[in-house]
């Protein structure tokens, strides 16, 4: 049985240039996505929600493994975002908001997630409201590689915004993801 890697069938999006922005087109892709807010350090709803994440993640590749389709858990993703930009460029964490995320492969289907469920809520208790397994269409984006510790990426994603996308005539259209 071949096993997929995301990491390499993904590279293009998932490593880009260090330190230089990029545009690039994003395909639409399904994702098991948990909704939350606050400091990702101390926000106990965002421990919870990598905890689904990851346990509702395994549970798919076991009975993707099962039913003939191999492949790697993916790397966990986010959307970040906060209603005053200022807060998220200035490491307000308490003000945050966020999409924590795994990419799932095509071949999961609604009632496998719902097994999953299932067999994490004997492990875990009643999951966050807004579990859900859905599509994600992200398309145009600018992408870049920031590489140092998360309290000074500040500067970067300033970056991106006053100067990169009104040099190439972009607007901001969509959310910060990590």
């Amino acid at each position: 049985m071949e096993k997929l890697d995301f990491k390499v069938l993904m590279k293009p999006y998932w490593r880009p240039p260090v330190g230089s922005f990029q545009i690039i087109d994003v395909p639409a892709l399904r994702f098991i996505m948990i909704d939350g807010e606050g400091d990702p350090n101390v926000a106990p709803a965002y421990v919870a929600a990598i905890g689904w994440l990851y346990t509702l993640s395994y549970a798919l590749k076991f009975a993707s493994k099962a039913a003939g389709t191999d492949y790697a858990v993916a790397l966990l993703e986010a959307l970040w975002w906060a209603d005053d930009m200022a807060d998220f460029t200035m490491g307000r964490k308490d003000r945050w908001k966020w999409t924590a995320m795994i990419m799932q492969p095509d071949s999961i289907t609604g009632a496998m997630f719902e097994t999953a469920k299932v067999k994490g809520r004997e492990k875990l208790g009643e999951p966050p409201a807004s579990l859900r397994l859905e599509r994600f269409t992200e398309g145009l984006s600018v992408q870049t590689m920031y590489v140092g510790p998360y309290a000074d990426e500040g500067p970067t994603i300033s970056r991106l915004h006053t100067e990169f996308l009104p040099q190439k005539g972009l607007v901001e259209a969509g959310l910060h993801h990590e």
